[in-house]
């Protein structure tokens, strides 16, 4: 049996980044990985080995933390030859080429690694115990758990035993010529599954109770991207492939098909009947926690979807079991990318200087800083054309500008959700700033009614700054959108240099001047 300070389960990107952070800050660790290689998830998944997440190599600007924001597989290091672009140059790359580099990136960063370590019990007493299929133990602290969502969803109704699902359904389409096929599901994995299908089927059906949600309207990338969407021209152009908001109420096998009854859920719930030949489920996937006992089994929440967490990925039932990596997404499911590796890189960061404030005493990075309006001006607009995190991660994650009992300070893209613990709320002056997208929904985002200089009518990411006094939110102010997201003009500036001339008090001008 051995013994670390911190134990992290699962060697995919979450694990891996959390390592590093760890390693970096000369922590006691060890990641377990029950395969015999890191990134096993993406030997299996997507299926059809295109993933979704952007790899834009050709953006015009050579800084490396600017590129992040069109870079959303690369982890954060301090090595620019461990940079994904380098694996890859398709806007949209193989599946392969990701399991490569995240090969490369556990080697070339000497994390350390327990491979064919398959965890199939967690139990805890004074410290968290976890022992393998072969029996070996091993014990901790603190268990980080960055196993993603790796448990199929099924669906329950009866018949439900015809129903194949994404994780093993065939991917050959020439398997499905001709036949009609029903996908339960409208998510990336049903289209991914549908746009495979489209050219061999005779006919295609995607069927869940909820309409689709087109990332390019939601400004969710969880939602549906236009990559691929084909199946949804076919359905608006009269094609033979259907598109039903609808519940299924039953499966009956026949000779020669399967009957698929099912319930509208519009159209005053008209019932209805359908046959096809194959039936698959793409409706997503769900944490596992199989592996604990009654003594540390997490609660599950968003109908067991994910462990509950607090602010600070902190299991709420489970003192020192965290989370990382897509897990966290929990904290703010829909809203913001945790869910997502462009996301969740910048989560596991603040999670690392988190644990190292907790547990070990260390300061939360913080730099002095003269807060006058003139160089607030400049520090903001340097940071609204320069930071990924604050791109990334639009209105979770904060720079914070603090004054308080005689002293001042600078922390960068930290969670808005930890202000509270660290005693930053309370502070008697500070200034909050964020990059966001609007809150107004409208029918057809490519025909939105813009009004230029009212930035709190702004559709698309803009920086916002707040400004408060003892947790009192005083002031807020809008920079409006600008269609290249360059803010460093006149007619951006001078604007919110004069908020920023009536917001910081005359006193607090005169701190930033102490030594």
């Amino acid at each position: 049996m051995q013994h670390y300070t911190y134990v992290v389960l699962g060697a995919g990107p979450a694990g891996l980044q959390m390592a590093w952070f760890l390693k970096r800050k000369g922590c006691d660790y060890v990641v377990l990985e029950r395969a015999a290689a890191p990134g096993s998830f993406f030997t299996q998944f997507p299926r059809h080995r295109k993933l979704i997440s952007t790899n834009k190599c050709f953006t015009g600007f050579s800084d490396p933390e600017l590129n992040l924001r069109w870079d959303w597989n690369s982890l954060l290091s301090d090595r620019r030859d461990l940079a994904f672009p380098l694996y890859s140059q398709r806007y949209f790359p193989a599946a392969d080429d990701y399991v490569r580099y995240l090969g490369d990136f556990a080697r070339e960063s000497a994390i350390s690694i327990r491979f064919g370590a398959n965890i199939t019990s967690i139990s805890r007493t004074n410290e968290f115990v976890l022992e393998d299929d072969e029996g070996q133990k091993y014990t901790c602290d603190r268990l980080i758990v960055a196993t993603g969502l790796s448990s199929q969803n099924t669906i329950s109704c009866d018949g439900a035993e015809h129903i194949e699902y994404y994780a093993t359904v065939p991917t050959d389409p020439d398997l499905f010529r001709n036949q009609r096929v029903l996908i339960i599901g409208k998510g990336n994995s049903a289209m991914e599954t549908a746009d495979n299908l489209i050219e061999t089927t005779a006919a295609l059906h995607l069927l869940s109770p909820s309409p689709v949600r087109m990332a390019w309207r939601t400004h969710y990338v969880g939602d549906v991207r236009a990559v691929n969407n084909n199946v949804l021209d076919t359905y608006q152009l009269k094609s033979q492939n259907t598109i039903l908001d609808a519940k299924i109420l039953g499966i009956t096998r026949h000779v020669d098909c399967f009957r698929v009854d099912f319930r509208y859920t519009h159209a005053n719930s008209e019932q209805r009947t359908i046959e096809v030949d194959r039936i698959i489920g793409c409706n997503g996937f769900r944490f596992d926690a199989a592996p604990f006992d009654e003594t540390c089994r997490p609660c599950l929440v968003r109908n067991d979807k994910y462990p509950d967490q607090t602010a600070a990925w902190e299991s709420t039932n489970v003192p020192g079991l965290y989370f990382a990596g897509t897990l966290m997404h929990m904290r703010d499911y829909r809203k913001t990318f945790s869910g997502f590796i462009h996301g969740f890189r910048y989560n596991i960061r603040s999670l690392t200087d988190l644990l190292l404030h907790r547990y070990h005493g260390v300061p939360w990075p913080t730099r002095s800083v003269d807060v006058s309006p003139k160089n607030m001006l400049e520090l903001i607009m340097r940071r609204v054309h320069s930071s990924s995190g604050l791109f990334q991660q639009p209105g979770f994650l904060a720079d914070i500008v603090y004054c308080d009992g005689g002293t001042s300070g600078f922390v960068e893209e930290i969670p808005v959700d930890l202000l509270d613990e660290l005693g930053l709320s309370s502070a008697e002056w500070l200034l909050r700033l964020t990059m966001e997208y609007g809150h107004e929904d409208y029918p057809d985002p490519f025909n939105i009614e813009r009004t230029p200089w009212d930035g709190e009518r702004s559709h698309f990411i803009h920086p916002v700054v707040r400004i408060f006094s003892r947790e009192r939110l005083l002031e807020e102010y809008h920079v409006p959108e600008d269609l290249e997201n360059n803010w460093n003009k006149p007619v951006f500036r001078a604007p919110l240099q004069a908020f920023l001339e009536s917001e910081i008090p005359a006193h607090i001008v005169h701190l930033s001047s102490v030594p």
